[in-house]
């Protein structure tokens, strides 16, 4: 069990009898009053986003968020296929509302890590940064460049990004998948 200011950004705990992480975590006291933990959650099933506080007299149920190494294989109509990352044997299917947002840098035969919640998958870990090609890219075009100007490019995953003027097709870069911004050219 977690005190009220054991919980902390990136825990996950049982709230509402569901898995939770925790996104921002702040403890303040209000005038004479108790301390009092102000945290923003998610959760890991639905998404949802929510706002709560904890008191000093709460405790919380740590969440057992295990890990499980899975193979991306292909997507076909919506489902995404992967298999385990030891026994390709194993298949399995997953939807897009599970995989979220970092569906769209899912590269074929990529290892990632599938969060497990009462053995039942609950979300993917991509890695934070991956190295994608560029496979269609506008020539750049001259004009007011002092503020940094960008364009859009699509990657082999197609992912729409914006990069810098510089990068052109069949460049390699790295991309942030929490964010989806361009980090640096490979």
């Amino acid at each position: 069990m977690l005190e009220y200011n054991e919980i902390t950004v990136h825990k996950y705990i049982i709230y509402e009898k569901e898995p939770w992480e925790v996104l921002d975590a702040h403890v303040f006291r209000k005038q004479q009053r108790k301390p009092v933990n102000a945290v923003k959650l998610k959760n890991l099933i639905t998404s949802r986003i929510t706002e709560t506080t904890f008191h000093v007299s709460d405790k919380v149920e740590e969440a057992e968020i295990d890990k499980l190494e899975v193979k991306y294989l292909y997507t076909n109509r919506g489902e995404f296929w992967f298999s385990e990352a030891k026994d390709p044997s194993k298949r399995f299917k997953l939807d897009a509302e599970l995989i979220g947002p970092a569906a769209k840098f899912l590269k074929p035969n990529i290892e990632v890590d599938a969060m497990t919640f009462d053995d039942r998958i609950i979300g993917l870990r991509l890695p934070i940064k991956m190295e994608l090609k560029v496979v269609e890219a506008h020539e750049a075009t001259r004009g007011n460049t002092a503020q940094g100007a960008t364009k859009a490019v699509v990657l082999e995953t197609g992912a729409e990004i914006q990069v810098p003027m510089f990068i052109k097709e069949g460049d390699t870069i790295r991309v942030n998948t929490e964010t989806g911004d361009y980090t640096d050219r490979v």
